[in-house]
């Protein structure tokens, strides 16, 4: 029984710009995993149900404004505030499936002008180092045209590609297991592609310790 014990969860995390379908696949993941026995919860950043979240919430729904730097580290600190939960979770066995992490903290901001990657990344050095990173890769011209899309802040056309330029920076990054996911493939293509990189890592994690984000020497 102790072995078993020690065996923790994989930290699985989706991102992609938005209107990717990150979220509809994070939900038929968690499915797919509980159905095939494995623990398995959903998470989301930023979470907007604590404090620091409805600021965010505000801010998004452009029903507040706030300054560029402290958005951002309202962000990081949105994650930061949830990594006790997330240790523990992991550590009972429960697999995460992450809708957005902190690479999606780094890509938006280093998007806006006198943003560098460096000092966006910051903020999030030393968080839970996820097991696997997907990006739904999305053309941001098709991404716009789904539903919904320009309702909240961030959601026009060229924002979005000067996005996805970033994430393609942060996914240079050999520290991190980046896998690239066709999002323009219909949603159960979609979803095959994400549940067969995902079993493959959680068997991995379970012998593996939890690593941080970004460590610096």
């Amino acid at each position: 029984m102790a072995a078993m014990a020690s065996k923790r969860g994989a930290l699985i995390v989706l991102e992609g710009v938005d209107r990717a379908g990150k979220t509809t696949q994070c939900k038929k993941l968690v499915q797919a995993l509980l159905q095939s026995g494995l623990p398995a919860e959903m998470m989301r950043f930023p979470d907007r149900s604590t404090t620091i979240g409805q600021l965010i919430s505000a801010y998004l729904e452009k029903k507040s404004e706030l300054e560029d730097h402290t958005v951002h580290l309202l962000f990081s600190a949105n994650r930061w505030e949830l990594v006790p939960v997330m240790k523990k979770k992991l550590e009972q066995g429960i697999t995460l499936v992450v809708d957005r992490y902190a690479f999606s903290g780094v890509a938006f901001t280093s998007a806006k002008p006198g943003f560098s990657l460096d000092w966006c990344m910051k903020p999030d050095t030393g968080l839970p180092q996820p097991d696997l990173v997907m990006f739904l890769q999305l053309n941001p011209d098709e991404a716009a045209l789904r539903g919904q899309f320009g309702a909240e802040r961030y959601e026009t056309s060229a924002f979005q590609k000067a996005v996805q330029e970033k994430f393609e920076q942060l996914m240079k990054d050999q520290t991190v297991n980046w896998k690239i996911i066709n999002a323009s493939q219909n949603i159960e293509g979609v979803h095959d592609d994400i549940r067969t990189h995902s079993l493959n890592v959680i068997n991995k994690a379970q012998t593996m310790p939890l690593g941080e984000l970004w460590k610096r020497a």
